[in-house]
């Protein structure tokens, strides 16, 4: 049989582990997609640049569109990044009948929709794993492993970035700004770190996630995003000492008013595992009816942990090649004309449990005046820690635990709160969850 021709669009880190992997590994994957896979063209914006792998036997190019339009290829493989021209690519290469690997998730989480449409009606496959925490089969996992379960809940560590700093904060007591500062040296972080510490590519990534659990179409604006530039080491401190970690959190909850998105800073107990998932690690628990919580556990990035799970869609394409287009998983685990049109709840309808922490004066009658706002609106304190004041100061940190409540009355309380002349700035707060 002959071999599957691959194009490599992208020879950075990820293009150069894919490149190694394959060669690497050319006989167990051979064996396992029933004939051989090879790498006969890619591309790159400059080669004169070190690179990771060896190019021999490799047809080499600058213009990322001699792949798509060559019509040896069997299987392009998207590895740039970024919306444009990656998206032009993708959908010229599915136009031209090819099949598409890609490690995109901005592409997918905004363009997915449109590109997998497209992708059914010319009876190609769009494969994504690698855009989903590097080299943890989670996609596979959710839409074919607990595929037979009525899934209610995922929350997962999707940025390694972030869990990185909020790890170093947690361990040697450092502020964020001189972690971020070391992330950005090691290059965990890029120069301009917004879309890892404000939480847009874990969102990216909880976009995906939610819609291959729960059936529903991408809608990455619908996702609550919130960075963890805010976090202070006090917090860190005081979610230790009332047992828990603070993790920046990807979570999508299925309720019977329609689905939650959100990314936050959260409060995790310390018993759960994955409040033990440390430095650049991610994991994902994904809750399902008949199986229970499962844990996913391992390298979110770097050149062959996301190539294991590139090489992984290019098997699964491979092994494809022949079969009816209508017999094939589907992109978003759900047939497309089965996908459900289950509302994304506004921020203001989840409901969670809370940590505040604030500034008040110290003296009688100020604590009964907070436990007063709060019980107006429903608000119950789990725990309570009231601090000594700092020498020379008149305010002291308040720190409390709440139960669930609806997240509109904890912005109403927490304004009338604010409001209070024996408080102190603004009220710090950071969403909790126990993950059951």
């Amino acid at each position: 049989m002959n071999p599957v021709r691959v194009g490599v669009i992208g020879l950075g880190t990820v293009g150069g582990g894919t490149v190694n992997v394959l060669r690497r590994n050319a006989g167990e994957i051979a064996r396992r997609a029933g004939r051989s896979i090879v790498i006969t063209k890619a591309s790159a914006r400059d080669f004169r640049r070190d690179r990771i792998c060896d190019t021999k036997d490799i047809e080499l190019t600058t213009d990322p569109f001699a792949i798509v339009s060559d019509p040896d290829i069997d299987i392009v493989v998207e590895l740039i990044g970024g919306e444009s021209p990656a998206e032009e690519l993708v959908v010229q290469a599915i136009k031209q009948g090819k099949h598409v690997v890609t490690a995109n998730k901005a592409l997918i989480a905004l363009h997915g929709n449109e590109i997998f449409s497209l992708a059914s009606r010319q009876g190609v496959m769009v494969a994504f794993e690698a855009a989903v925490a590097g080299g943890i089969p989670i996609i596979k996992a959710i839409r074919e492993g607990l595929s037979g379960n009525h899934l209610e809940w995922l929350a997962g560590i999707i940025n390694g970035t972030g869990n990185f700093i909020l790890t170093e904060m947690r361990e040697k007591g450092r502020d964020f700004a001189e972690v971020l500062s070391e992330a950005q040296d090691l290059g965990y972080a890029e120069v301009d770190p917004t879309f890892d510490v404000e939480g847009i590519d874990a969102a990216h990534k909880l976009t995906i996630l939610a819609s291959i659990a729960f059936g529903i179409p991408l809608q990455f604006d619908k996702v609550y995003k919130e960075g963890i530039s805010r976090i202070t080491r006090s917090d860190v401190a005081y979610a230790e000492e009332l047992g828990y970690r603070i993790k920046h959190l990807g979570v999508a909850r299925r309720t019977s008013k329609g689905i939650e998105l959100r990314v936050h800073p959260t409060l995790i107990p310390e018993r759960r595992l994955i409040a033990n998932v440390n430095g650049v690690m991610n994991a994902i628990v994904v809750k399902g009816d008949a199986v229970g919580p499962t844990l996913y556990y391992g390298a979110g990035a770097g050149a062959e942990p996301t190539a294991s799970a590139v090489v992984a869609d290019i098997i699964d394409v491979a092994r494809t090649l022949t079969s009816d287009p209508e017999n094939r998983v589907p992109h978003l685990a759900f047939q497309a004309d089965a996908l459900s049109d289950i509302p994304v709840l506004p921020m203001d309808e989840v409901e969670t449990s809370y940590y505040l922490r604030l500034s008040a004066e110290d003296r009688p009658g100020v604590l009964a005046d907070i436990a007063r706002i709060l019980a107006n609106h429903n608000i119950s304190i789990e725990a309570l820690i009231q601090k000594e004041p700092l020498e020379g100061e008149s305010h002291l940190p308040v720190i409390m635990l709440t139960h669930r409540v609806f997240e509109r009355e904890m912005n109403n309380a927490v304004t009338e709160m604010e409001k209070l002349p024996t408080v102190n700035g603004l009220i710090k707060r950071i969403r909790m969850e126990a993950l059951r």
